[in-house]
């Protein structure tokens, strides 16, 4: 079985990645069993996926999968965009970001609170091969937090077409339509070719 690094130390999307990627012949690791530190200082999702993927592929010598991913609120121009984990100022304090977000949006009608969230993957291996996919779904942005599942901004990104938050939905239906579910689905179908090839 082949070891496939996650460039992240979020455990919720640890926990989804191996959801959806659960039927590969890949033993899955993530950077906090390896005790990496990466920065996200890329202008785009994918550079900042690619920085993540190239530090810890050159530190651990593992084919290396990362991701980046952000939400943008038409309202507020785009924003927090790729700056989403540390929208208020703290890495990956979920609380404060929510907060802030429903701060800026606290006067703005239901029909102006659109939004999508947008994510970027990233595979490389160690002779240099590259595999570069990309998800994303449209929403809208609750006027206060709803739902225990999830993590980030789930909670607050409503989809209109279930009538729920991310939060809200099951795992198997968020995985099915969220933007990192499809980025990662397009990256499986690309693995599963490289697998029956090798």
């Amino acid at each position: 079985m082949n070891t496939l690094l996650i460039a992240t130390k979020n455990q919720g999307k640890v926990k989804e990645i191996k959801e959806i990627l659960w039927d590969l012949p890949y033993l899955i690791k993530s950077l906090e069993e390896l005790k990496i530190d990466v920065m996200e200082d890329g202008d785009t999702y994918e550079e900042n996926a690619l920085k993540k993927a190239e530090v810890a592929l050159k530190i651990s010598g593992i084919p290396t999968m990362a991701d980046d991913s952000g939400l943008e609120i038409d309202a507020l121009g785009g924003a927090p965009g790729i700056y989403s984990a540390r929208f208020a100022g703290v890495h990956g304090d979920s609380l404060k970001n929510n907060n802030k977000v429903l701060e800026l949006m606290k006067d703005i009608p239901y029909d102006k609170r659109s939004a999508k969230f947008v994510a970027a993957v990233v595979l490389l291996y160690p002779d240099g091969r590259k595999i570069v996919t990309r998800g994303e779904i449209d929403g809208y942005i609750a006027n206060e937090p709803a739902g225990e599942n999830g993590f980030g901004y789930d909670p607050l990104f409503y989809v209109p077409e279930y009538n729920k938050t991310f939060a809200e939905l099951g795992e198997s239906i968020k995985n099915k339509i969220s933007h990192r579910g499809k980025a990662l689905r397009a990256l499986k179908e690309k693995l599963k070719i490289a697998c029956s090839t090798n």
